[in-house]
C-alpha cells in the first residue's frame, strides 16, 4: 500500500504543517494520522466513520487504491516521502573514542594525578646551571481495509500475551511492529518511521539519532511527543485512559528556562558505587594534600633553620641555584608522599573487576550494555517482574489429565492408558484441532521443540508427544479437505468439533471445548477399561469439585475432550449443532497452563533471602497471575500483600483530577506483590513511584524486566533494565541495560551475585590498596623528616605501586561469586564502602607493618649485624639494611594480599582460595619476581642481594601478616566505637543542580503545579474531607461497619495478619481459549466476593480470595459507588 512515510525529524507548527500537507495536494495532515494510530477498537471505529465516512473514504483522503495500493509514478512517491517521510528509523549515533577517553578522565582519582603529573612534567624542565518471533512483522501501521480470519500478536506493543482478532467492522488499526499469527488481510498504510507506534516509542527512549540531534538544536521537548506520552494509556479493550494530561503553569518562564537547563546540561545519575568511589576519593584526595603539604613545610623549616639558624649562614646570591634545588626536591617529595597517598590504582581496579564480571556474566546469560548496571544491580532491592516467558516457559503445556477413572498430575505413563483410550485421545486431538497447528523440531540442539499455530492446540499436540503418539499420520490419512464438516470455536459455544467418516459407515463427531460447558453435553464417559460408562448430572457434579474446581484452584485452564458416534442410515440435520453436539462421551478433561519455569521458584526464594521484594507485572488476568504467583513464591501463605488490576490500581493512586499522588502510591507499593491486567503506563507509574518515594531509610533501586516495544519507559527509568533477549524487541533491547539471552529469571539471580561481587571486590582491593597506602606515606612522611631521605627508593616504590595497583586489581577484583552473597541485605546507597570492620583491618594492618618497618629502619643493621643505611654518601652502593626493609615490605603485603581476601571478619582467609587461579598466579608470580629483583636487580632497584637467613627473617616476617590477622579477627568491632567507617553515598544535601533538574525532569506536570503552594490548600482540603467524613460516618446508618477512623493511615483497612489459605479462593473456570472470546467490558470484571467472610479487604477489592480462619465480617471500603465517595467528590 502506500509509502507513506513519516519524517521523524522534522516537526512544523501545526498550522505550517497543514499548509505543507494541503499544498501537496494530500487530504490527511501528518498530526491528523498520528492521533488516529493511537486510537483502539470502537473509539478507531468512530474516529474513521467521523472524519471519513469509511475506510474507503479514508483511501480517497489518501489517493489511493484499496486494491491497487498507490501508482509507480516516481514524483508521487517523492512527494508522500517528502510529506510524511520515510520508513527508517535512523540509528543513535556511537559515541566517538575520543568521547569515551574524555568521560573516563573525568574520575576524581585520575583529576588528581593529572595534576600532580602536570606538576612533575614543569618541574622536569627546570634543571640547575651545570646540569564496545515468530509470524510477518508490520512494518509500517495501517487500518485493516480487508481480512480473513486475521489475529495479531501485540505483546511487543501492549504486552497482552493472546492474539488479538481484528476486522474491519470491530477493529481494525494495525501496528507496526505486531506479528501476524493467523489468517491474512489488506491494509492501507498510515504511519511509517518514527511517526508509527514504534518510532514514536523509539524517539522517546532517544534511540533515534536524528532525533536526539534535533532536540539538542531546538532545546526543548516536542508538543508531539508529549501528546503521545499522554495516550499511551489507552487500553485495546476502550477502557478510558487515565494518564493525566499536563497543567499549564502560570510561571511558564521559569519552566522554560528550567527545561533549556535540562537540555543544555545533560547528567546521568551516578551508580551507587561511582558515587560512594568518587566521594572517598576526594576524602583521600584532601589526607593527601595535607599530608604533602606539612612534608613540605616541615622540610623547608628544617633546612632553613638548620642552614640559616642553626650553622649561621647567610643568603649568597651564588648559592641561590643550589638553595632552589633543595626547595625543588622537598617540593618533589610532597608530590610523591601526595601520589602515593591516592589509590591511583582504583579508577583500573573499578574497570578490572566490571569487565571480568560482564564477560563472565555472558556465560551466565547476562549480555551488560552498560559497565555501571553490573554493580547497580549488586544493591536492587526490588524487581519488577514479566510473568510470560520471564517466570513461565511461554509455552502452553498439559500439565494435569482425568483419563479412564484416574487424576493424573503429571503426564502419565503410556503402558497405564487402555489401548481405546490412546486411540480415541490421539484422533480426537489430531483431527479436531486446526491442521496449521503443529509442533515443529527445535532450532537448536538442546533447544524446546517449537510451538507453531494455536497456544491451546500446541498444548495438546504436545501431550501426545509426551504419550509417545504421533499425531501427524493420523492427519496425513485423514487429510483436512476429507473432514465431513468442522464447527469452528466461537465465545457462544465455547467449543469446536469437527465430524468424520468412518470406514465401516457412519459418522463420528469429535469435540473440544470449555470443560464446564461440554460436561453438560456428556451422556457417558470411558471407564478405565475403556468401555463407555454412563455419566449422570450426580458424576458431574463430582467430578467438578474432585477434578475441575482443583485444577482450577491452580489456576489451569480446564478443556474437556469428548465424541459421539452416529450409525449408519439418514444423515443427521448437520446444521442442527445442539442437537449434533449432545449425548457425548467424555475421553478425558486436561488441565492446561504456561508453566513456572522450575528453576524459577529457588530463584526467587533467592532474591527474597537477600532483601529483594520480587514483583509480578503481567497483562495476563489477575487469577492466572495470582496462581502463578503463588507457585513461584512470589505470594507467601500468612503473607499480608496486595494484588491488583490495573484499572485499580490507577484507582486508588490517582486523586479525583485524576493525578498521580505519590502518599497514595507509597500506601501501595510496598505490600504490592502482583499487578495484573496492567497497561505499559502502569508499570513505569510503578517503577517511577518506587524509585521516588521517601518512606524508606534511603532510596529504593529498582530492576524491571521486559520485551515489549511498550516496555520501553519503564526499562529507562529502572535503575537497572533487563531485556529478553529470545523474545524482546529491539525498542526493549535498546531501552535496557542488560540482556537475558534466555529470558529466564534465575539469570536475573546471577546477575544480583556478580553485581554484590563487584562491590566486595573494589572493597577487597580499597582494603588492601588503603593499608599500602597508609603504611607507605607514614614512612615517605617519617623518613623524609628525619633523615632527609626515603627508605623505598623511587624504582622500589613503582615496583610496589605495580604489585598494589595492576596486580591486586587483578587479584583481588576477579575473585568468583558464591552463594554467601545472596544470604546479606542489600548494602544500600548510604552504607559506606569502607565499613568499621574493614577500618580495624586496615589500622591493624598498618600499626603491625609500620611496627616491623620502624624497627628494621632504626635497629636493623643491629638485629642483622650489618652496616647502617641510614644518612649514606650520595652515590653510595646500594646496602643490605635497605634492601632487608624494602623485602620485609613486599613480603608483607603479599601475605595482607591473602588477608585482604575477606572483608567481614571471616576467619578462614584460605577458603575459596584455590577457585581462583588468577589470585594464586598473581601471588607466585609477584614471589617469583621479588626473588629476583632482591638477588639480581643491583643498583638499578637499590638492592644488594640476601642471604638464606635474612630471606627466612623476610619471610617469617611476612607469615606474621596472617597470624596478625587472626588476632586483629578475634578484635570485636563493636568495641571500637572510635572507629570511623569512609565513603558514605553522597547525601541528600549534596545534590547538585544538574541531579535536581534530572530528577525534576521525571516529576508528572500535575506534580509540579501541586508543589507551587497549592500543595498547602490540597492537605487542607483532605483534612476537612476526612473530618467530615468521620463525622459522617459516626452520625449516618449508611456508614455502618465502616472501618475505625485510626484505621485510615493505610490505603485500606490491614487487621492483624490472618492465616491465608491459598487454595480457598473463588475461580472463574477459564475458557477453551482466551484468544478467541471478544471480551466484553462485563466479561473483564472480576468476579464478585466469595460468601466466605474475610479480613483482608485489599484481597477482596483486588480479586484475590483468600480464606481465612476467622469469621468477622470484612468493613466496607469506600468505593467510587458509594454514598462516601459522593460526598468527598462533591466537596
Amino acid at each position: 500500500m502506500g509509502d507513506l512515510a513519516n519524517s521523524a525529524v522534522d516537526f512544523y507548527p501545526k498550522s505550517q504543517r497543514r499548509e505543507l500537507n494541503h499544498a501537496g495536494g494530500l487530504g490527511c495532515t501528518l498530526p491528523e494520522l498520528r492521533g488516529l494510530m493511537e486510537l483502539r477498537g470502537a473509539e478507531a471505529l468512530q474516529k474513521i466513520q467521523d472524519g471519513y465516512s469509511d475506510i474507503s473514504g479514508l483511501c480517497r483522503r489518501l489517493k489511493t487504491s484499496p486494491t491497487e495500493g498507490l501508482s509507480d509514478n516516481a514524483a508521487d512517491l517523492e512527494k508522500r516521502r517528502q510529506i510524511y517521510g520515510q520508513n527508517f528509523i535512523p540509528p543513535k549515533q556511537p559515541k566517538t573514542f575520543l568521547q569515551l577517553v574524555w568521560e573516563a578522565l573525568q574520575d576524581v582519582t585520575l583529576i588528581i594525578l593529572e595534576i600532580a603529573a602536570i606538576i612533575s612534567l614543569g618541574l622536569s624542565f627546570y634543571a640547575p646551571p651545570g646540569e564496545e518471533t515468530e509470524g510477518d512483522l508490520l512494518p509500517a501501521d495501517g487500518v485493516l481495509i480487508q481480512g480473513n480470519d486475521l489475529k495479531i500478536d501485540e505483546s511487543s506493543l501492549t504486552g497482552e500475551s493472546d492474539h488479538v482478532r481484528k476486522s474491519v467492522e470491530k477493529d481494525p488499526m494495525l501496528l507496526s511492529g505486531t506479528h501476524v499469527m493467523e489468517g491474512s488481510g489488506r491494509m492501507v498504510v498510515t504511519a511509517v518511521g518514527v511517526n508509527s507506534q514504534t518510532g514514536i516509542i523509539f524517539t522517546l527512549l532517544g534511540a533515534s539519532g536524528e532525533e536526539e540531534e534535533k532536540k539538542d538544536k531546538k532545546g526543548k521537548p516536542q508538543d508531539g511527543v508529549v501528546e503521545n506520552i499522554q495516550n499511551k494509556a489507552k487500553k485495546q479493550d476502550g477502557a478510558v485512559a487515565m494518564e493525566m494530561q499536563p497543567l499549564k503553569s502560570a510561571e511558564g518562564g521559569e519552566m522554560e528556562d528550567r527545561e533549556k537547563k535540562k537540555t543544555s546540561a545533560p547528567k546521568k545519575e551516578k551508580s551507587v558505587l561511582q558515587g560512594k568511589l568518587t566521594k572517598l576519593a576526594v576524602q583521600i584526595g584532601k589526607a593527601g594534600l595535607v599530608m604533602s603539604a606539612i612534608t613540605v613545610i616541615i622540610l623547608v623549616l628544617y633546612f632553613v633553620i638548620q642552614t640559616f639558624v642553626l650553622d649561621g649562614r647567610v643568603w649568597l646570591a651564588e648559592c641561590t641555584p643550589v638553595y632552589v634545588q633543595y626547595f625543588v626536591k622537598f617540593f618533589i617529595i610532597g608530590v610523591t608522599v601526595l601520589v602515593v597517598a591516592v589509590p591511583e590504582g582504583l579508577p583500573l581496579a573499578v574497570t578490572i573487576s566490571l569487565a571480568y564480571s560482564v564477560k563472565k556474566m555472558m556465560k551466565d546469560n547476562n549480555l551488560v550494555r552498560h559497565l555501571d548496571a553490573c554493580e547497580t544491580m549488586g544493591n536492587a532491592t526490588a524487581i519488577c517482574s514479566d510473568k510470560t516467558g520471564t517466570l513461565t516457559t511461554n509455552r502452553m503445556t498439559v500439565v494435569q489429565a482425568y483419563l479412564g477413572d484416574t487424576h493424573y498430575r503429571q503426564t502419565p505413563e503410556p503402558g497405564s492408558l487402555t489401548p481405546r483410550i490412546l486411540d480415541l485421545l490421539v484422533h480426537a486431538i489430531a483431527i479436531n484441532s486446526a491442521y496449521t497447528t503443529k509442533i515443529l523440531p527445535p532450532e537448536k540442539d538442546g533447544g524446546l521443540p517449537r510451538q507453531v499455530g494455536n497456544k491451546t492446540e500446541c498444548a495438546l499436540l504436545g501431550f501426545l508427544l509426551e504419550l509417545h503418539r504421533d499425531y501427524q499420520p493420523v492427519r496425513d490419512q485423514l487429510p483436512e479437505e476429507k473432514l465431513y464438516k468442522v464447527y469452528t470455536f466461537n465465545s457462544v459455544r465455547k467449543s469446536m468439533s469437527t465430524v468424520t467418516r468412518l470406514p465401516q459407515g457412519g459418522f463420528r463427531v469429535f469435540s473440544k471445548g470449555a470443560s464446564e460447558i461440554l460436561l453438560k453435553k456428556c451422556s457417558n464417559i470411558l471407564s478405565s477399561s475403556g468401555e463407555l460408562r454412563g455419566f449422570r448430572p450426580r458424576d458431574r457434579d463430582e467430578m467438578v469439585k474432585k477434578v475441575i474446581e482443583p485444577m482450577a484452584c491452580e489456576g489451569l485452564r480446564t478443556i474437556c475432550l469428548a465424541f459421539r458416534d452416529f450409525a449408519a442410515g439418514p444423515e443427521p440435520d448437520w446444521e442442527n449443532e445442539n442437537d449434533i453436539v449432545g449425548e457425548l462421551t467424555c475421553i478425558a478433561v486436561v488441565g492446561i497452563e504456561d508453566p513456572v519455569r522450575p528453576e524459577v521458584p529457588e530463584a526467587i526464594r533467592k532474591c527474597q533471602k537477600a532483601g529483594i521484594t520480587v514483583r509480578m507485572v503481567t497483562g495476563d488476568n489477575i487469577n492466572t497471575a495470582r496462581a502463578i504467583a503463588a507457585k513461584c513464591g512470589i505470594l507467601q501463605p500468612g503473607e499480608d500483600f496486595l494484588c491488583l488490576e490495573g484499572k485499580e490500581f490507577n484507582r486508588r493512586i490517582r486523586n479525583e483530577k485524576g493525578e498521580i499522588e505519590q502518599e497514595r502510591l507509597d500506601k501501595i507499593w510496598p505490600k504490592l506483590r502482583v499487578l495484573a491486567r496492567s497497561s505499559p503506563t502502569d508499570k513505569h507509574t510503578l517503577v517511577k513511584g518506587i524509585i521516588d518515594s521517601t518512606i524508606g531509610e534511603q532510596r529504593q533501586v529498582v530492576a524491571v524486566t521486559g520485551d515489549g516495544t511498550n516496555d520501553g519507559p519503564a526499562l529507562k527509568k529502572a535503575d537497572v533494565g533487563f531485556a529478553m533477549g529470545i523474545a524482546g524487541t529491539d525498542v526493549a533491547k535498546e531501552a535496557s541495560d542488560i540482556i537475558l539471552t534466555d529470558d529466564n529469571f534465575s539469570s536475573i539471580v546471577k546477575a544480583v551475585m556478580w553485581g554484590r561481587n563487584v562491590y566486595d571486590s573494589i572493597s577487597k582491593f580499597l582494603q588492601f590498596q588503603l593499608t599500602v597506602n597508609v603504611v607507605a606515606v607514614v614512612v615517605a612522611f617519617t623518613g623524609a623528616c628525619i633523615t632527609q631521605d626515603s627508605p623505598l627508593k623511587a624504582v622500589q616504590m613503582l615496583w610496589v605501586n605495580l604489585i598494589m595497583d595492576t596486580f591486586a586489581s587483578l587479584a583481588l577484583a576477579t575473585e568468583p561469586p558464591t552463594e554467601s552473597l545472596l544470604l546479606r541485605k542489600p548494602y544500600g546507597r548510604n552504607k559506606p564502602l569502607i565499613s568499621r570492620t574493614m577500618m580495624k583491618n586496615i589500622l591493624g594492618h598498618g600499626v603491625y607493618q609500620l611496627s616491623i618497618i620502624f624497627t628494621l629502619l632504626f635497629a636493623g643493621e643491629i638485629i642483622f649485624d650489618i652496616d647502617s643505611g641510614r644518612n649514606a654518601p650520595l652515590h653510595a652502593p646500594p646496602s643490605e639494611h635497605y634492601t632487608i626493609i624494602f623485602n620485609t615490605f613486599v613480603l608483607m603485603q603479599l601475605f595482607n594480599e591473602v588477608n585482604a581476601r575477606k572483608i567481614h571478619g571471616e576467619r578462614n582467609v584460605f577458603q575459596g582460595v584455590f577457585g581462583n587461579p588468577i589470585f594464586c598466579a598473581i601471588v607466585l608470580g609477584t614471589f617469583g619476581i621479588q626473588i629476583v629483583i632482591v638477588q639480581f636487580g643491583g643498583k638499578p632497584f637499590s638492592c644488594s642481594p640476601l642471604n638464606a637467613e635474612q630471606w627466612l627473617w623476610c619471610l617469617f616476617v611476612g607469615v606474621g601478616e596472617l597470624v596478625w590477622g587472626q588476632l586483629i579477627a578475634t578484635i570485636p568491632t563493636s568495641h571500637l566505637k572510635c572507629l570511623k567507617e569512609a565513603g558514605h553515598g553522597p547525601g541528600k544535601d549534596e545534590i547538585t543542580d544538574e541531579e535536581m533538574a534530572e530528577d525534576e525532569e521525571e516529576i508528572d506536570h500535575a506534580e509540579r503545579e501541586l508543589r507551587r503552594g497549592q500543595i498547602l490548600w490540597f492537605r487542607g482540603l483532605n483534612r476537612i474531607q476526612t473530618q467530615i467524613r468521620v463525622v459522617k460516618a459516626f452520625r449516618s446508618s449508611l456508614y455502618e461497619g465502616l472501618e475505625k477512623p485510626d484505621s485510615k493511615t493505610s490505603i485500606h483497612n490491614f487487621m492483624t495478619t490472618p492465616e491465608f489459605l491459598l487454595n480457598d479462593y473463588t475461580h472463574n473456570i477459564p475458557l477453551i481459549d482466551d484468544t478467541d472470546v471478544e471480551e466484553s467490558e462485563a466479561a473483564r470484571r472480576p468476579p464478585s466476593p466469595p460468601p466466605t467472610p474475610n479480613k483482608n479487604n485489599n484481597a477482596i477489592d483486588s480479586g484475590v480470595y483468600l480464606a481465612t480462619d476467622d469469621g468477622s465480617k470484612s468493613p466496607t471500603s469506600a468505593g467510587p459507588a458509594s454514598p462516601l465517595h459522593s460526598m468527598e467528590t462533591s466537596l
